[in-house]
């Protein structure tokens, strides 16, 4: 049965107006439909059209075109609310790191030793549940690139460490990662550096103070615990001299581990050293001494500042000093790790390449230096007045001194070979006061 006058004239208007489109892909495509009287209306008989009908009208361009328009929709309505949420970047951030280190086995993590809790192992943790890090890049730490400037040693604090790694930089990123460390451990500031940023090697000097009690610089034949001694003007003035023959570079393969004297690693160079005036903490007085270096090796610090209150004590003659970094093996006291801490780090060259090229900010920290301040008042010098006024450890330390021999007691082998300690651990490469 063909279609009725009425609806015939209407499709013939409609086809006449397909003819006349701009598009003219579109209007063959109407033109198709309309020929093929497909307009609704009823089949011959009533009988709906054979599947073999269909799939051949599937062929035509006209049904392509409609075919193809319902799946972009589709494309475009699931990148609104139903798709999932992009995945984050990855980006090499910078943490700058403040700590107090009491009960701490130093600043590394050493995976497979749980027994040694590390700074690290409650940062690391701290990343993973705030969601900055994947669970995988906890328990391996070079999928994150993660690098610290300082491997601070057992009891060692730091108010100025800075750790480098990969993030997903999540909102309220510090407050969150902060969330999940003990108050002791305090992120204080982040920026973004370039991709190929590597605290460690990037890092210019360090700068350390030791902050010991006076009493430690008395005469060896005064009480060693006397609290109200106070020290003189002379003696400041002669353990500033003492400390300032450590500027320069030296080979100060006599204070630290398994280093001879011709070895180049074991030749470091100091900036500055010198001790500040003292103050008084709880009726005890406390002098600090600062020292910044391009880089230190294992317990160098320390044995810098324990051979110079063995030659204020009186127990070694200052000629010491030069024999120390020659070939003669000297017998150098290591001072107690309470009162070490990294104060500051030094990125001098990164910032002047860096720092002002629009798209990094240099690291200098100086918007932060209040927050630091204040977590040195507030976690790191409390620790070290109560420490010492508990457990005494400086005391103790100076009753050993008698029992080392300041003497030469042997010579370094001419062709640099090392020289283990039979009292200390080997050191890894790079910072680790």
């Amino acid at each position: 049965m063909g279609m009725p006058g009425a609806l015939l004239r209407a499709a013939g208007a409609l086809l006449r107006a397909a003819r006349g489109l701009q598009t003219p892909r579109l209007g063959r495509a109407l033109c198709s439909t309309l020929m093929a009287g497909n307009l609704g209306a009823p089949s011959a008989a009533g009988v709906a059209p054979r599947p073999e009908e269909g799939k051949a009208r599937a062929g035509r361009p006209g049904a392509r075109l409609w075919e193809d328009a319902e799946p972009q929709a589709k494309k475009l309505r699931s990148g609104e609310d139903g798709a999932p949420p992009r995945k984050l970047p990855k980006r090499k951030i910078v943490l700058l790191l403040a700590y107090s280190g009491k009960g701490y086995h130093g600043m590394q993590r050493n995976v497979g030793s749980s027994q040694f809790r590390t700074i690290e192992d409650d940062l690391v943790s701290a990343l993973v549940r705030s969601g900055c890090i994947p669970e995988n890049h906890g328990e391996d730490m070079r999928k994150m690139s993660f690098q610290r400037c300082a491997r601070t040693d057992k009891g060692v604090s730091a108010a100025g460490q800075v750790v480098s790694l990969k993030v997903w930089l999540i909102d309220d990123i510090l407050e969150k990662i902060n969330s999940h460390l003990p108050s002791h451990i305090r992120i204080l500031g982040l920026k973004r550096v370039t991709g190929g940023f590597n605290s460690k090697n990037k890092c210019d000097a360090r700068t350390y103070f030791y902050m010991l009690p006076t009493f430690a610089f008395a005469h060896k034949d005064r009480d060693p615990q006397d609290e109200t001694y106070r020290l003189s003007a002379e003696t400041l003035q002669r353990v500033n001299r003492l400390l300032a023959c450590y500027q320069g570079t030296h080979s100060f393969h006599n204070f630290t581990s398994q280093k001879g004297p011709r070895e180049p690693s074991a030749r470091r160079y100091i900036l500055q050293m010198y001790c500040e005036e003292p103050f008084v903490r709880e009726g005890l007085e406390f002098a600090v001494i600062r020292v910044k270096g391009q880089s230190f090796m294992m317990h160098q610090i320390r044995k810098m500042v324990g051979l110079v209150v063995a030659i204020v004590k009186g127990y070694a003659p200052e000629s010491v000093l030069e024999r120390s970094w020659g070939d003669e093996k000297v017998d150098v006291p290591k001072a107690p790790g309470l009162g070490l801490v990294l104060e500051r780090v030094h990125f001098e060259k990164y910032n002047q390449r860096f720092g002002n090229d629009g798209l990094h900010e240099p690291l200098d920290w100086a918007q932060e230096e209040a927050e630091v301040a204040a977590f040195k008042e507030q976690h790191i010098l409390p620790t070290i007045v109560s420490t010492e006024r508990g457990e005494r450890s400086m005391a103790q330390w100076l009753s050993t001194l008698p029992a080392h021999d300041f003497s030469a007691s042997a010579l370094a082998a001419s062709s640099g070979a090392k020289v283990p300690s039979p009292l200390e651990g080997s050191e890894g490469d790079g910072d680790s006061d």
